[in-house]
């Protein structure tokens, strides 16, 4: 789950990483407010800043600098509804303005293919970051960490040296760093981001923006993390799946995908989009992952959503039984169909393999549904539901 900037800066607040007053606002009213409360009645300069979850907000012009609470008001007028990137501006954050001395950047993620942690720091922030990283990939340092041992003084160390960061202000940078980690291990996050982390005029380390990225595996350990999900904007579709317990994710295609396991399913959407070239360009719907069961309960579920997705015109149902054999898998596919009645109106490609297949195909024949064709192998499966989605 991805966090809102001002959600992040909230837990960074919670575990003592240095952050600057920020208020949150959904109208320009409450944008003065803010500033008003930052500003305390004082002179000074509050940062407008967009709340959508994707970068680049500086550059589309989410985030602007106001020299009074009613200029505050005024730019978040401007921001309030802006489109950035396809995500609409609904909130944006009044921050109390810094006197900026240099900018930092900093990030420990998961490094899947390693089996380990990553922690990134550069002596050059700001919003080339990006760019940095491609253009002189030796100002970005890259140090790996033990996850079981984390940034501790040593490695903190260890981070500031490689990113260069000067002597004198190494020490305070270190502390940061460590304060971060601990964002990452006890909020059980899979990214923690500060760009730009800034050395202020007057000498203090402070985290100026900051992305995070929950594992949503780990939210039975975290009851809190529930507040933090954004359930306005999140699709409906996948709002729906979430609820049913099914691994779900809307892609911009035409053809509904449904398989078990998620390596089988994500070659079933390389091969769809492979097979659709043929056929009209057309594209996957979706990622859907019923796992190890396919009960009827299940599979039901799993076409109501797909089904409920105006742009899907067929589905190609791709399973190879194991544990669940595919007697099971076809019996589920039948007893969905007749649950969903009516609803059910798109043509089903279904191609069963593995545990019981005989079965299977045998049980989907005899039931003999009108809207049901059955597929030999993968790539036959994938062409003929291109074909019926393109028809």
């Amino acid at each position: 789950m991805d966090l809102f900037e001002y959600q992040a800066r909230d837990i960074f607040e919670k575990h003592g990483v240095p952050v600057l007053g920020g208020v949150v606002a959904t109208t320009p009213a409450e944008a003065r407010a803010g500033a008003e409360q930052l500003l305390g009645g004082e002179p000074g300069v509050v940062v407008v800043k967009a709340q959508v979850k994707v970068g680049g907000r500086g550059k589309a012009g989410g985030v602007k600098l106001a020299t009074s609470a009613a200029d505050a008001e005024a730019k978040a007028s401007e921001i309030l509804g802006m489109d950035i990137k396809g995500h609409t501006v609904h909130r944006v954050m009044i921050a109390a303005g810094a006197k900026i001395a240099k900018e930092y950047y900093f990030s420990v993620l998961l490094d899947r293919a390693e089996r380990r942690c990553l922690a990134m720091a550069s002596v050059e922030g700001g919003m080339e970051i990006e760019q940095l990283a491609v253009e002189r990939p030796d100002a970005l340092a890259k140090v790996a960490v033990d996850p079981l041992v984390g940034i501790d003084q040593v490695k903190a160390d260890e981070i500031v040296a490689a990113a260069g960061f000067d002597a004198d202000v190494a020490p305070k940078v270190a502390v940061v760093l460590q304060r971060l980690w601990d964002v990452y291990k006890s909020e059980d996050a899979t990214l923690v981001e500060v760009n730009p982390l800034v050395l202020t005029e007057a000498g203090d380390i402070v985290a100026l923006d900051g992305k995070v990225t929950l594992d949503e595996n780990a939210g039975f350990r975290h009851p809190d993390h529930a507040e933090l999900d954004d359930a306005a904007a999140a699709d409906p579709l996948e709002a729906r799946a979430k609820e049913n317990s099914l691994n779900y994710v809307k892609l911009d295609g035409s053809v509904g995908i449904i398989g078990n396991g998620a390596g089988l399913v994500m070659s079933t959407l390389d091969v769809v989009a492979y097979a659709g070239e043929a056929h009209g360009g057309v594209r996957p719907a979706n990622f859907l992952d019923i796992g190890g069961g396919a009960s009827a309960e299940v599979m039901a579920a799993g076409l109501d959503i797909i089904l409920s997705d105006p742009q899907v015109r067929s589905v190609f149902v791709n399973v190879f039984g194991g544990i669940t054999a595919c007697d099971a898998v076809a019996n589920g596919i039948v007893a969905a169909l007749e649950i969903l009645g009516d609803h059910a109106t798109k043509p089903l490609v279904v191609r069963l393999d593995g545990n019981n297949v005989v079965e299977g195909r045998r049980i989907l024949a005899d039931a003999a549904h009108p809207l049901v064709t059955l597929a030999d192998t993968m790539d036959g499966g994938a062409d003929k539901a291109a074909e019926l989605a393109n028809a």
